[in-house]
């Protein structure tokens, strides 16, 4: 079992726990690898049914670890692109309980979801304007599927923080829970669908897949890394990272073109 992904099995559901509180569940590629391999895990699996993500503390996630990617740690071979493609084309059911804050991946990963339950006390926000960047996660079409253009528009290019019942509204979340009830409701809903027949589930599943909506998340992750390469470590990048490392928020007025 790995450092940074708690895993348990209650019955036919498998609740992974992403741990690594102290940096507010921070991604970094020790995170992302070990999500994949659990999801790659449970599809062979006979004995899981469902998958349900959640994190440790009072976040679910805070995103892209920016201080492994700044400093260049964790490896030349970034595992972000593979756990991508397991989580678009995962075939059992798979729930997330949002117990806290979610920022940048730990927003976009939830559209790849099948259902997603949120403390009433929890919030979300994918801050790429803020930090010069572009979307990504294919995030650039999953919440146009998901919430409609006008709302994936309004999440996407203001990055503000969307509170529970706002992303219940938009539709990126199914139900809103009381803080000490999110666990026990999700793995409510994860049991009654664990009762039924795993072949059936991954038929189900397959069948609401095949409709396009991995190759389009997919196609779209293509195009916003053609998008994000440019911006990364531009002018805006540039001082939107220093903003981060000096505590303070960044300033984009003295840049030309900005």
């Amino acid at each position: 079992m790995s450092d940074v992904l708690k895993i348990s099995d209650t019955g036919r559901v498998r609740t992974l726990t992403i741990s690594r509180p102290d940096a507010l569940n921070a991604m970094n590629n020790e995170v992302f690898g070990s999500i994949r391999d659990a999801l790659d895990a449970a599809v062979t699996d006979d004995r899981v049914a469902v998958v349900v993500i959640t994190g440790q503390g009072r976040a679910f996630s805070a995103g892209q670890d920016l201080t492994e990617m700044l400093s260049g740690e964790g490896g030349t071979e970034h595992q972000f692109p593979s756990m991508l493609q397991r989580l678009t084309t995962f075939p059992k059911p798979l729930i997330a309980a949002v117990n806290g804050v979610g920022v940048g991946i730990g927003m976009t990963f939830l559209a790849h979801c099948d259902l997603v339950l949120m403390a009433s006390d929890a919030r979300l926000r994918t801050p790429f304007p803020q930090l010069g960047l572009a979307p990504e996660a294919g995030s650039s079409w999953t919440f146009a599927a998901v919430m409609g253009w006008q709302d994936a528009a309004h999440v996407l290019l203001t990055g503000r923080w969307f509170t529970a019942e706002e992303c219940r509204d938009k539709g990126l979340v199914w139900r809103v829970c009381e803080p000490e009830q999110l666990l026990d409701e999700t793995m409510a809903v994860a049991a009654e669908i664990a009762a039924n027949p795993i072949p059936s589930l991954v038929a189900t599943k397959q069948l609401m897949l095949d409709a396009g909506r991995a190759e389009a998340a997919l196609a779209a992750h293509e195009r916003e890394l053609a998008a994000y390469r440019p911006l990364l470590g531009g002018p805006a990048n540039r001082e939107a990272v220093a903003a981060f490392l000096d505590k303070r928020e960044p300033d984009f007025t003295s840049i030309p073109g900005i």
